[in-house]
């Protein structure tokens, strides 16, 4: 074979740029579908470090529907009322010292969502003799609202609260996406990463 015969049978230059650009394109393309498919619980798992590194992911996952609990004027809600918003669902007890310590911090997080579609919802499980103090309490913490009627709640959820405060995070759609056991300081950047993904997520 001549020499001319052998040099034609070797790639060019163009032609080995060519065939690296294809393959870098495909595995773009493949990493794109991967990460579509992964990309929420893979993500908000990430997320769970600093303030945030108690943040844990059920099974099965409680959905918004099932939740009920009242608001100040003794209409019944779910968190599903606020379908299209990220939901920080937080169940706390006037008696509860770890409760009252981290409700500034709820009230920041809603306050730094202002305008956008992130409910803060902090339902007291008191009993109903109780409901005075727990609306005394919530009223100097404002942005939020007083929710009440959740002395049941505990034993309702799946899987069930053990202690408080326990918070839980529903997506737009309304599916439960992460919780809290115990407190947290939610004003942090770690709490804010959390709530920024789930507000890109569709749900």
């Amino acid at each position: 074979m001549s020499e001319i015969q052998e040099e034609a049978k070797k790639p060019n230059a163009k032609q080995v740029i060519v065939t690296l650009v294809a393959i870098v394109v495909g595995l773009g393309v493949l990493y794109g579908a991967l990460a579509v498919f992964f990309k929420p619980q893979r993500d908000l798992n990430s997320l769970a470090e600093g303030h945030m590194a108690k943040l844990t992911f059920a099974e099965r996952p409680a959905t918004a529907s099932q939740i009920a609990f009242k608001d100040a004027a003794g209409k019944a809600l779910t968190p599903a009322d606020f379908k299209g918003q990220v939901v920080v669902l937080n169940l706390w007890a006037t008696w509860c010292g770890p409760c009252k310590v981290e409700m500034p911090t709820l009230a920041k997080l809603q306050a730094s969502y202002q305008g956008k579609p992130v409910k803060v919802a902090a339902v007291s499980t008191d009993r109903d003799d109780a409901a005075a103090e727990a609306k005394a309490f919530i009223s100097g913490h404002a942005p939020l609202q007083y929710y009440g009627g959740g002395e049941k709640l505990p034993f309702l959820i799946e899987p069930h609260v053990l202690g408080f405060p326990t918070t839980i995070i529903f997506d737009r759609s309304g599916k439960e996406r992460a919780r809290m056991s115990g407190d947290a300081d939610w004003s942090t950047p770690e709490a804010h990463a959390v709530i920024d993904r789930l507000l890109k997520d569709a749900g």
